[in-house]
């Protein structure tokens, strides 16, 4: 195996122990041990378990974008643009609920307090898609002219709730309902 294929291996233990267990019952030490390396060696790939948290958060963060980007519609309507990327982020999480649960504990984590401050203090171009859509949809007065983090909270503060609900079984989210809820929170913004 790999140097590359041992971090990797290291990332989807850590992945699964967290959003599983949470952050503090997910020592580095366990989460050596269940990806086979010795404890001392995953520190070669992670100098700490902050550094490991947000390298996977990172890795997270990227996949998203490149689901939002496949297929993206570049030349579309803001609306367009919005919808396309609201719905494709509730299916990602209905898809892929290990992520979703590691990102819920992450936000909802002094880890995301400080993340959400750095995206919202313009210091990371992760989220440069959304950020766009927002920015150019208040300069042609589409979206209502509000603080960036209050058009975030009322374009895709539902979904975790829509999605926990999903997993938990208490609804099922259907193509229908999806697009549903992904014009309500059109509506929400929509000047």
């Amino acid at each position: 195996m790999n140097k590359t294929d041992k971090r990797a291996d290291i990332m989807d233990v850590a992945l699964n122990l967290i959003a599983e267990r949470g952050f503090h019952d997910s020592p580095m030490s366990l989460i050596a041990r269940e990806a086979g390396v010795a404890a001392g060696t995953i520190y070669l790939y992670f100098e700490s378990k902050d550094n490991l948290i947000l390298a996977l958060t990172r890795n997270l963060e990227d996949r998203i974008n490149e689901i939002i980007q496949d297929g993206y519609p570049r030349e579309d309507s803001i609306r367009e643009k919005f919808l396309y990327m609201n719905r494709k982020i509730m299916k990602y999480f209905m898809e892929h609920p290990l992520h979703f649960r590691y990102m819920e504990q992450f936000f909802n984590s002094p880890y995301g307090v400080s993340h959400r401050k750095e995206r919202f203090l313009d210091k990371s171009d992760r989220n440069k898609v959304m950020t766009d859509v927002f920015e150019h949809g208040v300069d042609e007065q589409v979206l209502k002219a509000l603080p960036m983090p209050a058009l975030f909270a009322l374009a895709f503060g539902p979904i975790p709730t829509l999605v926990r609900n999903h997993i938990l079984g208490f609804f099922y989210l259907d193509e229908a309902t999806i697009e549903k809820v992904a014009q309500a929170c059109w509506d929400a913004i929509r000047k």
